[in-house]
């Protein structure tokens, strides 16, 4: 219930959060987004009134949400001048979720492996030794690589699919990523391999992984939300340092310009990343205490 409410409420948190802060900085928004110097009084005044900037940042807000409701993110102010805000993030939607795909199969697979036992003990040194190798670090190796063996033809084609290569070993192997994944889903199940109705039913034949599966499911629910988290602010940093043009990269552009039309849509696109992942445990929660409850009775 809770995790579905935060879900609800996460998407709408965001934008307004950026909104105080676009009124936050020094000067009006109108002036931020054409200047004095660049822009006359009557240009700015009739741009404010386009941008629903003239009215105080709840009336902002409110249309903003209205519009994007519809589907409507505005248009870009300076990232890609007067082009759709929309067509700018289905343009980057494709890399982030390619790159959050091939990032996560290192990490699905360390876990199954784990939870089978497949991963011997003697190895945790290795994947504790790839996460303390910071991404940045491990993302601008791949970036000097690519941009040395193909220099300014490196955004297109092959060298292109080599940075969302280089992207997604970097956010699957560093910071703890694939560690997290072994190490966290083994001890999951070496806790719940200890309780009492585990150990009869292993003396009766039965298999371990498929007692103890349905009652560590909550617990690995929680930790793949969690990982899946980490790689999608992960994204940011590497998408900026390889130049992958997804929506981490559409994020820090707009940052770096002031389009808080871009902010504010690629901002609320994580948003709403981290609030369908909120939903998908909370949905998979309650199937998992459905699923135990409907099984038969075990002894504790």
């Amino acid at each position: 219930m809770i995790r579905g409410g935060a879900a609800i409420v996460l998407p709408l948190i965001v934008p307004a959060a950026i909104s105080a802060v676009l009124w936050a900085l020094p000067g009006d928004p109108a002036s931020i987004l054409c200047p004095p110097g660049v822009c006359p009084d009557l240009a700015r005044t009739e741009l404010a009134v386009r941008w629903h900037l003239d009215a105080g940042p709840v009336e902002f807000y409110a249309a903003w949400v209205q519009s994007a409701l519809e589907g409507d993110f505005g248009r870009s102010w300076r990232v890609a001048q007067g082009v759709p805000v929309r067509e700018l993030l289905v343009e980057s939607l494709p890399q982030t979720a390619a790159l959050l795909g091939l990032a996560a199969v290192p990490l699905a697979l360390g876990g199954v492996l784990a939870a089978l036992g497949k991963i011997p003990k003697r190895l945790d040194g290795l994947w504790q030794a790839f996460g303390l190798v910071p991404a940045v670090i491990l993302a601008l190796l791949g970036a000097a690589y690519v941009q040395i063996t193909w220099g300014a033809l490196s955004y297109e084609g092959t060298p292109a699919l080599v940075r969302l290569g280089f992207a997604a070993l970097t956010l699957g192997l560093t910071d703890g990523a694939l560690a997290g994944a072994v190490l966290g889903t083994r001890s999951v199940f070496e806790e719940e391999n200890k309780r009492r109705y585990v150990q009869i039913a292993v003396l009766r034949g039965e298999s371990q992984l498929a007692n103890a599966l349905p009652n560590v499911l909550p617990a690995l629910l929680g930790q793949t939300r969690s990982r899946l988290l980490h790689l999608l602010s992960g994204a940011v940093v590497v998408e900026v340092v390889l130049q992958v043009p997804g929506i981490g990269e559409l994020l820090w552009q707009g940052t770096l310009l002031q389009d808080f039309g871009v902010v504010l849509a690629a901002a609320s696109g994580f948003a709403l990343l981290s609030a369908a992942l909120l939903l998908a445990q909370a949905v998979g929660e309650v199937a998992v205490a459905l699923w135990v409850r409907g099984g038969p009775a075990v002894p504790r």
